[in-house]
């Protein structure tokens, strides 16, 4: 048996699939955290992520023939590091940094606890403003997540060749405009924070629901969002809207085994709530908790207590809607955003009946007559209403609209019905 197939120590498992295991495990935890700290060492954005990119490369190859080293992370710093030298010493544009860029003759230093996480410094950089929001996502999942170019078209639906453009386009504009990597200061940080809160929640909606696919979400993105909600919220526990994002994200998440059942969408209120994550649910309410005792409400809070009320629901017919209906009646004041009354009409309906919902869905035709969940909860409420010819005419419309099969079989069930 060759070294790279030699079982690892204690264990049956390959070394090279040990290995493997352990890379991706540090990777997750590591590799922006590396990232960032040699973009803020080198000046240079590019440069860093491509030195890690080499240090990886150099892991699997490395690791798999002499096993994983004592100190995995600082084994990638350091190869990340040397390659950065490396290439300035190849490169004349880099060689006058040479003079001030000492060559550490030791490990990378622990972690200081007192000092910011340079992911979160790095997670700012990638959500500047000055770059465009599908920008700001490819390049998040790229620098941050780890995804390749081919893992972040199939979650956004792009094509590679766009996908690979938007981050070579967020990279240069980085360098020439001399985007800071750091985390803004107080007085600029809601508005920077809630950017880098909208990217994460676009990640983990991502997840779900793509064209072509059945109702199971893509655990590594949605995994991943929830993920760098813990490391903003952990980086910054004096952020309400952190909890509050982290909070909306773990509700969802607990929810995912009753929401796809065997490929097959199951709507909220035909749930089986007994499949429900209790100790995801537990978590969500100390994190909604949490951002409360902060006292500074805001969007990402109150879509977070909407879910609460939902969770805490023994049945769906138990809801308190008048509670939901509130609570977005109070969003509105942050967040008037059409899907945010189309999901609000949900709770009218509940409340003041199907007509006041219909009334609030017709105002919202011009920018939502090509969503399929604007027809699909016009439908809904057509059929409460007894304009039952309408509600199949608003259910075929939902079905032309959606490219997702589980939606569409959950459709087609319905007009079977």
């Amino acid at each position: 048996m060759s070294a790279p197939d030699a079982a690892a120590p204690g264990s049956g498992e390959p070394r090279a699939a040990a290995s493997d295991r352990l890379l991706a495990q540090v990777l997750r935890e590591e590799s922006a955290r590396i990232v960032g700290a040699l973009a803020a060492w080198l000046g240079s954005f590019d440069l860093a992520e491509e030195s890690v990119a080499e240090a990886i490369e150099e892991a699997v190859r490395e690791w798999r023939a002499r096993g994983v080293p004592p100190n995995p992370a600082a084994w990638l710093t350091q190869a990340a590091r040397h390659n950065a030298l490396d290439r300035i010493r190849r490169d004349k544009r880099y060689r006058e940094k040479l003079a001030l860029l000492a060559e550490p003759d030791v490990g990378w230093p622990d972690a200081d606890p007192d000092e910011p996480d340079e992911r979160l410094a790095l997670l700012f950089g990638c959500c500047h403003p000055a770059l465009s929001p599908e920008s700001q996502l490819a390049l998040t999942l790229r620098v941050i997540c780890g995804l390749t170019t081919a893992q972040i078209a199939r979650a956004t639906l792009s094509a590679e060749t766009a996908v690979a453009q938007r981050i070579v386009r967020a990279k240069r504009k980085i360098g020439a405009a001399g985007i800071p990597l750091r985390i803004p200061e107080p007085a600029e940080r809601p508005e920077r924070l809630d950017i880098v809160l909208t990217i994460i929640s676009v990640m983990y909606s991502e997840a779900h629901l793509g064209a072509g696919r059945d109702a199971s979400a893509d655990r590594d993105i949605a995994d991943d969002a929830v993920w760098l909600a813990r490391v903003v919220a952990a980086a910054l526990p004096r952020e309400a809207e952190a909890h509050g994002l982290l909070a909306l994200l773990l509700f969802h998440r607990a929810r995912e085994d009753a929401r796809a059942v065997d490929g097959e969408l199951v709507l909220l209120g035909e749930q089986d709530r007994s499949r429900w994550d209790r100790r995801l649910l537990a978590e969500a309410r100390r994190e909604l908790d949490a951002a409360a005792m902060l006292r500074r409400p805001g969007r990402w809070q109150l879509h977070a207590a909407i879910a609460a009320c939902h969770a805490d629901a023994p049945s769906s017919d138990e809801t308190d809607w008048l509670q939901v209906l509130t609570l977005y009646d109070m969003l509105l004041a942050y967040d008037r955003s059409p899907i945010v009354r189309l999901n609000r009409s949900v709770a009218l309906a509940e409340i003041e009946g199907p007509d006041a919902a219909m009334a609030e869905l017709d105002s919202l035709q011009d920018a939502l007559a090509g969503y399929h969940l604007w027809h699909a909860v016009r439908a809904n409420v057509l059929r409460r209403a007894g304009r039952d010819d309408e509600a199949l005419e608003a259910d075929l419309r939902a079905m032309e609209y959606t490219a997702n099969e589980a939606e569409r079989r959950l459709i087609a069930a319905r007009l079977q019905r």
